[in-house]
């Protein structure tokens, strides 16, 4: 055994395990990060307090705080960097925007946080639709495909996926109602 290692055992009773330390309190971690600087952003400042802490494993003293303490502190320091740079960011882009780029960044945002509410009542609607039409709705609506393509990705005819979707849209509706909605941009493509 080499001398540093001698030195490290008898300075440092314990050796951790930055991934059980990692599984132990991400999630608490994550909860006070989002509430930081939003959720959005929380698991890049996690994931900047373990890469810091891992790096600054030799710098950490249990006489003095516990693993989560010091996790604590460090997040706190990440976060601040984080909500300080984008500060400046949202300052620089205040002092160049023109009224209508303004304008687009406010319509933005609203439209973000009109989604993020809107998100959990469209997750259960979608839970709500049998694997089929679920299948169906998500191959035509997030990935963009023709009817023939939904047929031919899932095996099944045609006018299988035409009332798939006709069906998961009526009970999307139904679920959704009370939710202000557009007529669907998506009208039905034949191919």
């Amino acid at each position: 055994m080499s001398a540093t290692a001698e030195r490290h055992e008898t300075d440092r009773p314990f050796v951790v395990d930055l991934s059980a330390l990692f599984e132990r309190h991400v999630r608490e971690l994550l909860r006070y990060c989002a509430c930081r600087v939003g959720a959005e952003a929380a698991e890049d400042v996690v994931a900047d307090t373990f890469l810091i802490a891992y790096r600054r494993w030799d710098s950490f003293d249990p006489k003095r705080a516990t693993a989560l303490t010091w996790l604590y502190g460090i997040a706190t320091r990440v976060a601040y960097r984080h909500r300080r740079a984008e500060s400046r960011r949202l300052a620089l882009y205040a002092r160049s925007a023109t009224s209508e780029v303004e304008e687009g960044f406010a319509e933005a945002s609203a439209a973000r946080a009109d989604a993020q509410l809107a998100r959990k009542r469209i997750a259960a609607a979608l839970a709500g639709l049998s694997r089929r039409q679920r299948d169906v709705v998500l191959l035509f609506a997030v990935a963009d495909l023709e009817y023939s393509e939904i047929a031919d990705a899932l095996s099944i005819p045609i006018g299988t996926v035409q009332s798939s979707l006709h069906r998961a849209r009526a009970k999307l509706r139904a679920a959704l109602d009370g939710a202000p909605h557009r007529k669907d941009s998506h009208e039905p493509r034949r191919t």
